[in-house]
């Protein structure tokens, strides 16, 4: 059986934080991944932060675990 992703961080927002998915279904927007962590535990998914940012069930889209905004529009 391969795993694929049940999890997916989507990129971060304009607003900042990132959706946070468990099968297609919305359960959060994230500032950090400890937010991600708390979210999949009330989910049924018990993961850790090293856990989280390296599971292939947790899919990272536009940055990885350490990514939660855009960068700051220079002058």
């Amino acid at each position: 059986m391969s795993e694929h992703p049940v999890v997916v961080v989507h990129p971060p927002q304009e607003e900042g934080g990132r959706r946070v998915t468990v099968h297609g279904e919305p359960i959060g927007v994230a500032v950090n991944l400890l937010d991600v962590v708390e979210f999949l535990r009330r989910a049924g998914l018990e993961f850790d932060e090293n856990e989280a940012a390296v599971s292939p069930l947790v899919e990272w889209r536009g940055g990885g675990p350490s990514y939660w905004g855009p960068e700051p529009r220079r002058p």
